[in-house]
């Protein structure tokens, strides 16, 4: 076990000493060497937070930290840098692993309209970026930290329309157009602020008294504000999604936790191209933080599940 994990098991058994049985399955060091071994393996921490309640108790102090801090140190130390307190995070630990491996999927919304409902799903893979992160933010609130990952494309099958007449080539251009049409790609993203209770985009929002929604952020269950009911939507964050502007929506919970829809657009090869040049231009002053487990690419890594793929 290292000795950063070592001093982290210590300082949560001070905090609540009691905690941890005698039996060793429920030793919190021998806990982490499992784990520690198994590389942190998130469907294996999900089962075994699941037996009881002292294990869950075990993982929501502990485990779920030292699986943050494995999976995406960079982006877990962005996000404590700084705090009194490193070893708590706003929302708790466990509502950071879900939104680090779990797309939450999508329904209709009162701005997001057209869209049948998508289930969330376990994520292989997910690309989170602080560049990403400021395309989300108004000019006013460029100061705070937004970490947001690459949309998780969810394809949906639309209606097709009737035949054609005319010449055989025209039928057939015809066809080509409706082609592409018959499907269409909902782009699924989540992000994480840093400290948003002492963030500008918190304060904008208390401040211009907007309503909390009926609905609960989906990794941590706290109420949520909708961006884009409130406004605070910049035309840049569209542009970052490959979106047209005013298709998209995303909530943000009293916690920080961030979640949206988007309808895609196929970007033709210049435009990806173009995209390319302008993240390399964005790496070049080093803004993006590092995850372990991941391949580099010009956005940043990407943090990586281990395990079997469904």
């Amino acid at each position: 076990m290292s000795a950063d994990a070592d001093r982290r098991v210590r300082a949560s058994r001070e905090d609540d000493s009691g905690s941890a049985a005698d039996s060793p399955f429920l030793n919190e060091r021998v806990l982490v060497l499992v784990f520690e071994f198994m590389r942190w393996d998130v469907r294996t921490l999900c089962l075994a937070s699941s037996v009881n309640r002292k294990l869950r108790a075990i993982a929501k102090r502990l485990l779920w930290r030292e699986l943050c801090v494995y999976r995406a140190p960079g982006m877990t130390t962005a996000l404590t840098a700084g705090s009194t307190n490193g070893r708590r995070i706003s929302g708790g630990w466990a509502a950071l692993a879900k939104l680090l491996f779990f797309c939450c999927g999508c329904e209709p919304t009162r701005n997001f309209r057209g869209s049948q409902r998508l289930s969330g799903h376990f994520a292989l893979s997910s690309r989170f970026s602080k560049t990403s992160g400021r395309s989300f933010l108004t000019t006013k609130c460029r100061g705070d930290l937004l970490f947001v990952c690459d949309p998780c494309e969810h394809r949906k099958m639309a209606s097709k329309k009737g035949g054609h007449g005319g010449d055989d080539d025209k039928a057939e251009a015809v066809a080509g157009a409706e082609e592409e049409q018959e499907e269409d790609i909902v782009g699924v993203y989540r992000g994480v602020f840093k400290e948003f209770s002492g963030s500008r985009t918190r304060e904008f929002l208390v401040r211009r008294q907007v309503a909390l929604e009926d609905r609960v952020c989906p990794y941590c269950g706290a109420r949520v504000w909708s961006m884009t009911s409130a406004r605070l939507v910049p035309r840049s964050a569209a542009r970052r999604l490959g979106s047209r502007d005013g298709r998209l929506e995303y909530f943000v919970c009293i916690h920080g936790h961030l979640h949206g829809t988007c309808w895609l657009i196929p970007l033709s090869s210049s435009s990806s191209d173009e995209e390319e040049g302008e993240d390399e231009d964005a790496d070049a002053d080093g803004s993006e933080a590092g995850y372990r487990d991941g391949s580099a690419s010009s956005t940043g890594e990407e943090i990586v599940a281990d395990g079997p793929a469904e």
